[in-house]
């Protein structure tokens, strides 16, 4: 199977509103897919949508070859699905919920259920309504990833947790998934925590995917880059702007902007001859400064092309 989990021209609609526009996008097997984008980008639509929580209004998904509308039993019992706002019975303890769910899945592991709840180091005993959200969180993961699930779809999973507890279900999720083989489908805003985890990035903005790439491939041709100009009057004189450069800004003797298509060298001259400049630094950059980047420029052009639609 050369993907698990498939979207075509996906779109949901609440009312007028319409929260996801035409997304298409593959997951592969084996590897972690991160769906980010800020609160209200449409993340968080699509996983329910995929999931058959809800029902697209075009286009179509697929999981396991199977159409998301038609998610039975036996696919259902391969995926692992994790929500921040996943409803737990409180009254339940720990353990209570692992055996309430261990009959609905065949491939029910006990030595890694009991593996997890002590790594997450959860309180067997103790009712779900008196634990932290954190733990709360982990107990949910646990009840999903102890009938190693295939497919492992988490939904905001790390919203609102410290820094430990991210660090735990982090590790957890990566050390499982690597060993496992398992494909995983990530939404988060969150950005600074996916960097480790994820394989390949899908940037969300607006209900649009407005980047699907490798990882590995995103890293490489993104840098900051800072050209140091002879004078303020060389800077400020600057006018080209070369494809692939956002955000350019001047700042006395500086002139910066972000490249989308670096290639070692031939940046650096192209920067030293449109900037008039004396030296040329660039530096690598993390996952949010890249959506940042992007996110702004796609908002700076919706702006242009709304002033020059006639009102």
């Amino acid at each position: 199977m050369d993907t698990v989990l498939s979207a075509s021209h996906l779109t949901c609609r609440y009312g007028r509103t319409e929260a996801v526009t035409d997304l298409s996008f593959d997951v592969a097997p084996g590897t972690v897919f991160a769906l980010l984008g800020p609160n209200g980008a449409g993340k968080t639509t699509t996983i329910r949508t995929v999931m058959n929580i809800l029902r697209p209004s075009g286009g179509a998904a697929t999981v396991f070859g199977v159409d998301s509308r038609q998610l039975a039993a036996r696919e259902l019992a391969t995926i692992g699905y994790v929500s921040e706002n996943q409803a737990l019975p409180l009254w339940m303890t720990v353990d209570d919920l692992l055996a309430y769910c261990k009959p609905f899945y065949p491939s029910w592991d006990d030595a890694l259920a009991a593996r997890l709840v002590a790594e997450f180091d959860l309180p067997r005993g103790r009712k779900l309504g008196r634990l932290s959200r954190g733990m709360r969180i982990k107990a949910a993961l646990v009840s999903s990833l102890a009938y190693r699930p295939r497919l492992l779809v988490l939904d905001e999973p790390f919203g609102g947790l410290d820094p430990v507890v991210r660090d735990d279900l982090v590790h957890g999720v990566l050390e499982l998934a690597g060993q496992e083989q398992w494909t995983v489908l990530i939404s988060s805003h969150d950005l600074d925590e996916v960097e480790r985890l994820a394989d390949t990035i899908g940037f969300m903005d607006g209900g649009r995917l407005v980047l699907c790439e490798r990882f590995a491939d995103l890293h490489a041709r993104f840098r900051r880059v800072e050209a140091t100009t002879a004078d303020d009057s060389a800077a400020q004189s600057v006018s080209t702007v070369a494809a692939g450069w956002l955000g350019v800004q001047r700042a006395g003797r500086v002139v910066r902007f972000i490249e989308t298509r670096y290639v070692e060298g031939d940046t650096e001259r192209r920067a030293t001859a449109a900037c008039h400049a004396d030296r040329v630094e660039v530096f690598p950059m993390t996952l949010r400064e890249m959506f940042v980047a992007l996110v702004r420029a796609r908002r700076d052009a919706d702006r242009e092309t709304d002033k020059k639609v006639p009102r």
